[in-house]
């Protein structure tokens, strides 16, 4: 049984089919969908004998990859929660954090947050989004440089509205920097720890700020700047 389900769902035109599936469960619980996804990756890793190159693990992680995964959350936090999303929310609405609103002030909700951001934000979304639902349907396009961009578009959008509780200005910011982390992923194809990294980095940046209760300084400028 478990045999003839893998050979069903390593079918390239699979993960077509499983990007459409998890949306709709998602109408029932946000997180349904995340995790069919994630289980169904998962099971395919596993089948494969671990073979996490499949997946965009090709290389190593080293010193070198994780100054870069800083640097690149670095970059992507400058250009899109001060220079853009600040912007965004005043046309478009705040964004709504408040499924994360308990870790304002109080350190041992952060600290649970932070540890499970790393495993189910970091790692668990650039696996399932861009190691499995990105990789394999650039793949089943071709695997050509094109069908990689055009799966790093599609990929962008499908990630922005997977966000569709943070509010418009949540979807938007998130499909922008999803698609600096998929275009990034597009030119190191087999090295997807460098996007854990930066996705990592760049959340723990965002939580320190809400756990500071500093997170709206950006906003406030953006507001002030309009004003004068």
């Amino acid at each position: 049984m478990i045999n003839k389900l893998y050979s069903v769902l390593s079918k390239p035109f699979m993960v077509i089919i499983v990007m459409i599936v998890a949306p709709i469960l998602s109408i029932a619980d946000r997180n349904y969908g995340y995790f069919f996804g994630l289980f169904i990756a998962l099971f395919l890793l596993w089948k494969s004998g671990w073979n996490w190159a499949k997946f965009g693990f090709g290389k190593r992680i080293s010193l070198s990859t994780m100054l870069k995964g800083l640097l690149l959350a670095i970059a992507i936090f400058f250009i899109i929660d001060i220079c853009i999303q600040p912007f965004v929310e005043i046309y478009f609405g705040e964004i709504d954090l408040s499924s994360i609103a308990e870790i304002r002030g109080d350190f041992t909700s952060f600290f649970v947050l932070f540890l499970t951001m790393w495993v189910f934000a970091a790692f668990g979304e650039e696996f399932l989004f861009g190691g499995y639902y990105m990789k394999h349907l650039a793949e089943f396009m071709g695997n050509t440089n094109k069908a990689w961009l055009i799966s790093a578009i599609i990929l962008s959008i499908y990630l922005g509205v997977s966000h569709n509780y943070q509010g418009t200005s949540g979807m938007i910011a998130v499909g922008l920097a999803s698609s600096i982390y998929f275009f990034t992923f597009y030119k190191n194809r087999t090295n997807l720890a460098l996007l854990v990294f930066a996705h990592g980095f760049y959340d723990t940046i965002g939580l320190i700020l809400i756990y500071l209760n500093e997170d709206r300084i950006f906003y406030d400028w953006a507001v002030k700047l309009l004003n004068n």
